[in-house]
């Protein structure tokens, strides 16, 4: 692992606009923005792609933002700063329709055209538009590369200073979650800094041959889907600096938990679950004492998207 992750891992600032647009030809590439309620943020994170990476230069065929059952003006928002917006719930009706980020990823097979989709997430606030290139290097410059992941630093925006003078960080599910499974069932991706980083890239071929979580679990299952299909040389990570977004409360991320939890226990060897999800049971606090609050998680799973796509042709 040591030496696949000194050969697999690179910064963005390796490569310049002008090596990319070089090693790209004829490829080409699409980014998919998956969204729900993030009308505060979505607009910046298209307008400021757009004016960098296809205005400015075309390294970018396309923005497309998946709006994912949204109710508030996401949509809207999104397609004046110049993104293509669908909304996931119509895209192949035919094919039904599940909440969740996966899902809204998986969908946006069907109107992206992209030998290379690269994924970021709506809700960020501290970034820069070097993301994209930074994602496309290895992909570009490396026919083995088929699957890279993002990293960076992850402040908690509402972080104390803690005593040895360090902080409080973003990415708790990751660390309490995703790398003692990772640690458990898969060591193989010990090495990735980020394993549930939002921004990440894949060949179109590769991802619509995985099958696709509808939830937050579709990062972790692309990664060890890819280590088994590819082996570990097939994913790159890259350092692109610092990243903040907005952080959700404990009890979702309980649900995002589960979610992943459920994605690797199949992918483990364990029984795919049924389509009625998870039921997990929280609790809150009020004046009577401890109150159970009992969630349906949902835990389907899209089946490679190929088949679908190649008998619309």
């Amino acid at each position: 692992m040591a030496q696949w992750f000194d050969q697999r891992t690179r910064r963005w600032q390796e490569w310049t606009l002008p090596q990319l647009l070089a090693a790209k030809g004829d490829t080409k590439v699409s980014l998919v923005v998956p969204a729900r309620n993030e009308a505060a943020t979505v607009g910046d994170v298209v307008s400021r792609v757009r004016d960098a990476l296809v205005d400015t230069v075309q390294l970018l065929d396309e923005v497309v933002v998946i709006d994912s059952d949204s109710t508030d003006d996401t949509f809207s928002v999104a397609s004046d700063a110049g993104a293509r917006v669908h909304r996931a719930a119509e895209i192949r009706p035919d094919l039904g329709s599940f909440p969740g980020k996966g899902e809204a990823m998986w969908k946006s097979l069907f109107v992206t055209t992209g030998d290379i989709v690269v994924f970021m997430d709506a809700d960020l606030l501290d970034w820069d538009t070097h993301f994209v290139p930074g994602l496309l290097g290895p992909l570009l410059t490396d026919p083995g590369v088929e699957l890279v992941k993002g990293f960076y630093e992850r402040p908690l925006l509402t972080a104390k200073a803690l005593p040895d003078g360090g902080a409080y960080e973003g990415g708790r599910v990751t660390e309490l979650v995703a790398r003692p499974l990772i640690a458990l069932h898969f060591p193989e991706l010990a090495g990735l800094v980020q394993p549930l980083a939002g921004e990440w890239a894949i060949r179109r071929e590769l991802f619509a041959s995985l099958s696709v979580p509808t939830g937050y679990a579709v990062e972790l299952a692309a990664l060890v889907d890819t280590l088994r299909l590819r082996g570990a040389d097939a994913i790159a990570q890259v350092d692109l600096g610092r990243r903040a977004h907005r952080h959700q409360a404990l009890r979702d991320l309980g649900g995002m938990a589960a979610q992943i939890l459920a994605a690797a226990h199949t992918r483990a060897g364990g029984p795919l679950r049924a389509d009625d999800g998870l039921s997990l049971r929280q609790f809150r606090s009020d004046a009577s004492g401890s109150v159970p609050v009992d969630r349906l998680v949902p835990t389907n799973e899209r089946p490679p998207a190929r088949d679908y796509l190649e008998g619309a042709r």
